[in-house]
């Protein structure tokens, strides 16, 4: 991005934007695997406290880091192959911010349906096992928070979880929409919309995720509400 915007030169080679798709798409499976962990993380907090230490030991989450890893390399490995097995004969412009599955794979003279399948059909997989396994730890969760007897407690629970209740509806709807519309929509919708929303679950989630977790400390949002007094006023006088 910052070639382009440097030199002006919008060009990439054939190996250079297989690895770009390779590495973006790899991160997102690393990012769902990562937002399972928080909920797995949470929900030992609120429902075992006591025994959080001896539960999520720095084994285990090295075993945890290594398996949500060793997944996304499962799954967008076979991926990369098929596409990059394909012939490419026609345009060499990819309509698109980057180098989006979906939008090099319609550039190929073959048929793409097998390597655009099995992109639905793991997303769908991956992604619908996690969201199932957060909202069971979720459900779980809620029903050790309401038994607490602390309101204060309560509040500071629901809380932590609301955050990352927002992280993950910011990653999971616009990334999922993004999929399905490329594949089921992609004759009804318009491309600009496909685009957006490819976009938007890449740049979204990490933008606003420093603003979601840091207004939940008490420092920053008293700095935060200072600096904002001292814009709108101080500089008016």
């Amino acid at each position: 991005m910052v070639s382009v915007f440097c030199s002006g030169d919008g060009s990439i080679s054939f190996n250079a934007c297989f690895t770009q798709m390779y590495f973006v798409h790899a991160a997102t499976a690393v990012e769902t695997g990562l937002l399972l962990a928080m909920a797995i993380d949470r929900y030992v907090a609120i429902c075992k406290p006591l025994h959080y230490k001896g539960i999520l030991t720095a084994k285990v989450m090295l075993g945890v880091s290594v398996t949500i890893a060793l997944r996304a390399v499962l799954f967008i490995s076979p991926l990369s192959w098929l596409l990059s097995h394909l012939p490419f004969c026609g345009s060499n412009e990819v309509p698109h911010s980057y180098c989006e599955h979906m939008a090099v794979a319609k550039l190929a003279c073959a048929d793409a349906m097998p390597s655009s399948l099995y992109s639905l059909i793991g997303s769908s997989i991956i992604v619908g096992s996690d969201v199932a396994f957060i909202a069971a730890s979720y459900i779980l969760i809620l029903r050790a928070v309401f038994h607490l007897s602390s309101k204060n407690a309560q509040r500071k629970a629901l809380s932590t979880c609301g955050s990352h209740v927002g992280v993950m509806a910011l990653y999971y709807l616009p990334g999922m929409a993004s999929i399905y519309v490329a594949f089921l929509g992609r004759d009804t919708v318009p491309f600009y919309t496909q685009v957006l929303l490819a976009d938007l679950y890449l740049i979204i989630p990490p933008t606003l995720n420093p603003i979601i977790y840091g207004l939940r400390t008490k420092h920053i949002r008293e700095r935060i509400w200072s600096w904002l007094m001292y814009c709108l006023f101080d500089h008016s006088i």
